[in-house]
């Protein structure tokens, strides 16, 4: 398996390793989205670290309301992941679209982006950079979270103290350089809750001081317009000290869905997809990006052969990728899912069809 059985569709995103791109299966005609990452850009990074545990992230979780990892695989000079192609776009690019959501599709959105913290914190993994641009829209208007590059693996007690993620969901212990635990995922959450019911981020500030400060001690505003319920869980949610905050401990995720705001949902259904969403994305068919930026579907969808800087030759990078780099890269990078391998058997089996 390589990118020599995809062909390249549509730029869809671009990170800080490389692009996203919507991709079609040559031999069987399934639309995917590959993420390519350019070695050097890690390694001039140091973040080998984090590119690995996305992998073993993704290749660990099987939720309805997380992205699924089909394959992945890697070349000299870049690394692929290859993944279901949600068309309904960025949560940040319906956001921008309908300015607000009305409480009911808040709820729901936020509800299933409890179940799925929910189960990445039972399996030990914080997420750590929830926000818009990270939680995708599938065609039935239901939510996929996305993106685990600064995802870590943290025990109930473990504490870290990387300064992660994007500021603006960012939780106060983590802009004080303080150890930090899966609690984080919560204050995102209420972030995303207050963003999706106000169309702003509830501290906003210009300049990265006047941020940090803003979301160290700046007070809670809360609208009118939003009912009882929703205003108990936002303050729940960002509570500024981790061991107050609704969701901290280990039966934190329980004590969340137990919160009144929830009441109108039945969660047994809703982890089983059979609660309807208000909304649908405007999906035309399986290969349509009208959901997704017009600055990136428009670019041209190429994978540059040579991912390596001008006069640098493939032995010198290669010799980059020594120990200790080199683990970031080979030891098990290669991936299959056991869903993506009954698709290629099927593809196999498939006979000829005679003409004439």
């Amino acid at each position: 398996m390589g990118p020599s059985n995809f062909e390249l569709l549509r730029v869809v995103g671009q990170g800080a390793f490389g692009k996203v791109f919507q991709v079609r299966k040559k031999d069987s005609g399934q639309i995917y989205a590959m993420k390519v990452m350019r070695k050097e850009r890690i390694l001039a990074k140091d973040h080998g670290d984090y590119v690995r545990t996305e992998r073993e992230v993704l290749t660990a979780v099987f939720h309805p309301y997380i992205v699924t990892l089909r394959c992945s695989f890697q070349t000299a000079t870049k690394l692929y992941l290859v993944l279901d192609f949600v068309n309904g776009g960025h949560l940040f690019f319906q956001l921008y679209r309908q300015g607000i959501f009305d409480e009911d599709l808040a709820r729901l959105y936020t509800a299933e982006m409890v179940l799925a913290i929910a189960h990445l914190h039972s399996l030990g993994i914080a997420h750590r950079d929830l926000k818009p641009e990270n939680v995708l829209l599938d065609s039935e208007g239901h939510i996929k979270v996305t993106d685990f590059g600064l995802a870590k693996r943290l025990s109930d007690d473990t504490r870290t103290n990387s300064f992660i993620g994007t500021m603006e969901y960012m939780a106060p212990e983590v802009v004080a350089g303080k150890g930090h635990g899966k609690a984080v995922d919560w204050w995102s959450v209420g972030i995303l809750l207050y963003e999706m019911l106000c169309g702003v981020p509830p501290f906003r500030a210009r300049g990265r001081d006047k941020l940090q400060k803003q979301i160290m001690s700046a007070k809670l505003k809360l609208p009118p317009y939003m009912s009882c319920e929703a205003q108990s869980l936002l303050r729940g949610l960002l509570q500024r000290e981790p061991p107050k905050r609704l969701g901290y401990g280990p039966t934190g995720s329980d004590d969340v869905m137990r919160h009144p705001f929830f009441k109108p949902l039945k969660w047994s259904k809703l982890l089983q997809r059979e609660m309807p969403s208000p909304f649908r994305p405007s999906v035309k068919h399986a290969h349509s990006v009208e959901n997704f930026d017009k600055i990136w579907t428009d670019l041209d969808p190429e994978d540059s052969p040579c991912g390596t800087p001008p006069g640098d030759d493939l032995t010198t990078f290669q010799a980059r990728c020594a120990p200790p780099h080199r683990n970031c890269f080979s030891e098990g990078f290669s991936y299959c899912a056991p869903s993506y391998l009954e698709e290629l058997a099927a593809s196999r089996r498939k006979k000829p069809v005679a003409i004439g």
